[in-house]
């Protein structure tokens, strides 16, 4: 049956994916086993260079030095330690990707279309690696700088698992798991990845059913069947939607996920089937887990988080959903987005918070 081409992710990643990005992957596995097991002290290093030489290779020389630049460009704005200042530079950065005038000049570097968005998203994602790395400088004594330098923002920013499209992952626990000496076993290692490829290829095989017989993409981005369906239809494609993002992303992030396995790291958790989830809290904390890391250590608990009053609580959620749409393209749609998760967050909480009245639960 043919395939439904309408969700532009999957086709991307996927056609990526069989050109060069695996083969990549493949090398990356390789070297790092390598020094694993004969300069276990120099691994960061070797996946450093690998990682670089990869960017080289698949973005060009051109994209290397954007994804360069930001990065020294966030470091030296880093050493004056201040976290607002570092914010926004990372904002400035993240907004040099929505000029038209550089988005005109970026393509030009390439002869089509899918090679300009590789570099988009990829540099999308690096600002957020960027964020990390010098929010931590900035948290850090004087002590600790030599685990903070350039040479280990350049390991963590071109570390290629997660180097396109994530998952994303703080750089404190990057650091600590990257120092951590542990035995090496090529035999556990190496059934570690069967059954990784294994859970991988059966997600894979399902993904792809599922755009070659159900069509759901298709049929949302055609108006005359969504008028003619009922109410119980559309529910029905509305969850068939959100399942496949669910298996599409256990394959997009569950490649990354076994190879920061094989290299004695401990991945972000897999997103948590969608099916399990009742509440948009839940949602937020189990389906991209390094993504929620991320905006809590470094937004909602400095803005006060649940510790401070009504109204902080409020304003640190609101600025927590405010990045993340500004993050994903900043588009009305995902103001809208952002703004229903956040009801949704709020009304939810607040819910809670009254049943945790006594009165109320003497009641129920």
């Amino acid at each position: 049956l043919p395939q439904d081409p309408v969700d532009f992710e999957w086709n991307f990643w996927i056609e990526w994916g069989r050109e060069r990005i695996l083969w990549l992957l493949a090398g990356h596995l390789l070297v790092s086993q390598v020094s694993r097991l004969l300069v276990e002290k120099y691994k960061p290093w070797c996946l450093m260079v690998y990682g670089m030489a990869a960017c080289w290779l698949l973005l060009g020389i051109k994209g290397f030095a954007v994804i360069l630049v930001h990065a020294a460009i966030s470091f030296a704005v880093a050493q004056f330690q201040l976290s607002l200042l570092t914010w926004l530079c990372s904002l400035i950065l993240l907004s040099t990707l929505r000029i038209p005038a550089v988005e005109e000049a970026k393509r030009k570097w390439y002869d089509t279309e899918n090679e300009y968005y590789l570099l988009l998203f990829t540099v999308s994602v690096r600002c957020l690696f960027c964020t990390s790395f010098s929010l931590e400088y900035c948290w850090h004594g004087p002590d600790q700088k030599s685990s903070h330098s350039f040479l280990w923002m350049l390991a963590y920013i071109f570390y290629y698992p997660t180097f396109h499209n994530g998952p994303l992952m703080n750089f404190d626990e990057f650091s600590k798991q990257m120092r951590r000496k542990e035995a090496f076993s090529l035999k556990t290692n190496l059934s570690i990845l069967i059954l990784g490829i294994i859970r991988i290829f059966f997600w894979w095989c399902l993904a792809e059913l599922m755009i070659h017989l159900m069509y759901i993409h298709a049929l949302y981005s055609s108006a005359p069947p969504l008028e003619a369906a009922s109410y119980w239809a559309l529910g029905g494609l509305a969850l068939a939607q959100v399942l496949f993002f669910y298996v599409k992303y256990l394959v997009l992030y569950g490649v990354p996920a076994l190879l920061l396995q094989m290299d004695g790291l401990k991945p972000p958790a897999l997103p948590c089937c969608v099916s399990l989830m009742h509440s948009f809290t839940e949602m937020w904390r189990s389906f991209d887990v390094g993504l929620h890391r991320f905006l809590v250590r470094y937004i909602y608990v400095p803005m006060g988080g649940s510790q401070s009053s009504l109204l902080g609580t409020l304003f640190s959620t609101a600025l927590t959903f405010a990045f993340v749409s500004y993050w994903h393209g900043g588009q009305s749609y995902l103001w809208y987005w952002a703004a229903l998760n956040w009801l949704g967050v709020i009304v939810e909480n607040g819910v809670k918070r009254i049943l945790s009245i006594s009165l109320i639960q003497d009641l129920i």
